[in-house]
């Protein structure tokens, strides 16, 4: 008999979700204050306004996660 309380295993895992998503996000933040230096980016004759080097990089990062997968459907939905 154990008369500690013990917390459902679903309710455990929020907890986990919950403190795994508070450290990207604590990490995320520490990489954009850590990296304020101002940059252009150039493609193709066109040129940004100067931008913070972290907000570029996080850029490219979400543009990535939204082409990766649409092309991993494209290539999936080929070989079906």
């Amino acid at each position: 008999m154990s008369t500690s309380k013990e917390l459902p295993l679903g309710s455990l895992k929020r907890m986990l979700r919950l403190f795994f998503a508070l450290l990207l996000v604590l990490a995320v933040v520490i990489f954009m204050l850590e990296n304020e230096q101002s940059v252009i980016i150039s493609v193709f004759g066109w040129s940004s306004s100067e931008l913070p080097l972290s907000v570029c990089i996080v850029a490219a990062l979400l543009i990535g996660m939204t082409i990766g997968p649409m092309l991993g459907y494209i290539v999936w939905r080929r070989h079906k």
